[in-house]
């Protein structure tokens, strides 16, 4: 089971999906396409659990972090 969590202002919403399940799968490349569309940015892990931000939707990755625009003022 992967997940996609959205860190946000109220905390962080989990979305769990099967990356088996076709519909499953479109829903979260949907999900990706349309928040770092908004501005956030995604995050994965390395084999060696290092993160590293991407740009494209990783079927295989088993956790993405969503990140907010920082805002400075």
């Amino acid at each position: 089971m992967a997940i996609q969590i959205v860190m946000d202002r109220n905390g962080d919403t989990r979305h769990d999906f099967d990356a088996k399940d076709s519909n499953a799968l479109s829903k979260a490349e949907r999900r990706f396409t349309e928040l770092t569309g908004a501005g956030f940015t995604a995050a994965t892990r390395t084999a060696d659990g290092e993160p590293v931000v991407t740009r494209t939707f990783d079927p295989i990755a088993e956790e993405t972090v969503f990140f907010p625009r920082l805002v400075g003022g």
